[in-house]
């Protein structure tokens, strides 16, 4: 294939997790990650055929771009899509802040060109986007996305990239079964009559809908994941439990029915893999159709829970 052509995963791999120190306590996730065992994710994930990778310079302020442009040295670029972010909360103050740190992250990457460079935070739409422009006639990054942006704001950053010949090409929200802000907001719809792909993040809402947490096994202590959804899991038993009997239906787990889920809905998940078993998890997922009946199931469920697992950054979609 042609390096401009964006190929849309199934399923895109998540490195938000990789940006963890790696030191109990000390990280979102609280997770315990080596280079080699990240290695062996990969490996697992390319020989499995899932090859597009989505991280951004704030997870871990650099860590998760420097690890996977280490692990992924060994594959031919061409063999990969990857995905990162400005984010303009991050930005330096040199005269153009945008190429500034997609600069920092190229070198961290171990690359010359991003597939998709994602506008992670809208702060200020019509100061931010005029600087992609640029970088795509470079050919630095090959197509853009808008991450966390409402319907207003991405029909600006489209009107502003018009103008040079460009568009929008892809939307990135959280989006999950306790979370559907994007839908009822009118995103989802958008996406589909404008058939610009919609990537889902946060579909496993960071572990608690995988069906492993509970009252009595709770989420890593001393994790900022722990201290959101640990209080939360006793609402959500119910949920998780008919994820866990959708997917052994299938001969899969809750959180394969989890990511089916989000599958269905027309989005493209972005699942966190931080272990070689994710992968057989995205592969069982890959596989799984679910009925009318089992998704209106687990939305009613979905919504009984009454919970709000809004991130701090990220505003409501509907304006």
């Amino acid at each position: 294939m042609s390096i401009d052509d964006l190929k849309i995963p199934k399923i895109a791999l998540g490195t938000w997790a990789w940006g963890d120190s790696g030191e109990a306590g000390n990280g979102y996730f609280g997770s315990r990650l080596t280079k080699a065992g990240l290695q062996e994710v990969a490996d697992k994930a390319h020989a499995a055929g899932f090859t597009f990778w989505d991280t951004a310079v704030v997870y871990g302020m650099g860590r998760a771009e420097t690890v996977l442009g280490e692990v992924l040295r060994r594959y031919a670029r061409r063999d990969y899509q990857l995905s990162t972010k400005f984010t303009p909360q991050a930005a330096g103050t040199g005269d153009d802040p945008v190429s500034d740190m997609l600069d920092q992250s190229l070198a961290r990457l171990g690359t010359d060109y991003i597939d998709l460079y994602w506008i992670h935070n809208p702060a200020d739409v019509a100061r931010w986007t005029p600087y992609l422009i640029p970088l795509l006639k470079r050919g630095k990054v090959k197509h853009i996305g808008v991450s966390n942006h409402n319907l207003e704001e991405i029909a600006l950053a489209n009107r502003v990239l018009g103008e040079a010949g460009f568009q929008v090409e892809a939307i990135q929200n959280h989006y999950s079964l306790l979370y559907r802000s994007s839908e009822h907001a009118g995103i989802l719809d958008h996406c589909r009559s404008q058939g610009i792909p919609f990537f889902a993040y946060m579909v496993l809402e960071q572990g608690a809908l995988s069906g492993k947490y509970s009252q009595q096994h709770p989420l890593p202590e001393g994790s900022s994941r722990a201290e959101i959804y640990n209080a939360m899991l006793p609402q959500l038993k119910a949920l998780t439990d008919k994820l866990a009997s959708i997917g052994q239906k299938h001969g899969a787990a809750a959180a394969d029915a989890a990511t089916a889920w989000a599958i269905a809905k027309g989005a493209t998940p972005i699942i966190g893999v931080t272990k070689p078993d994710h992968i057989d998890g995205l592969v069982r997922a890959s596989a799984i159709a679910l009925s009318g009946d089992d998704i209106v199931e687990l939305e009613a469920l979905a919504d009984a829970t009454n919970v709000d697992t809004r991130g701090w950054w990220e505003r409501e979609m509907q304006v």
